[in-house]
């Protein structure tokens, strides 16, 4: 749903180039240099920034609210 702070693999910091890798691709920059910019280099950090699907916005309408 959100970005993982961490890779799953290798445990490399990743959450704080997303983004910039997001806006460089809704920009229409090619993926591959949008990463390669961001500094990830191990295919188990790049896997994480091309499988990563946005769901918080289909999630959240069904949260309930708290009643306090």
């Amino acid at each position: 749903m959100i970005i993982p702070v961490r890779c799953w693999s290798c445990g490399m910091v990743i959450a704080h180039a997303y983004a910039d890798y997001r806006k460089a691709v809704e920009s229409g920059e090619d993926p591959n240099k949008a990463m390669d910019d961001a500094g990830l280099e191990r295919y188990c950090c790049r896997r994480m920034f091309l499988s990563h699907v946005e769901l918080i916005d289909e999630v959240a309408p069904f949260s309930v609210p708290r009643e306090e």
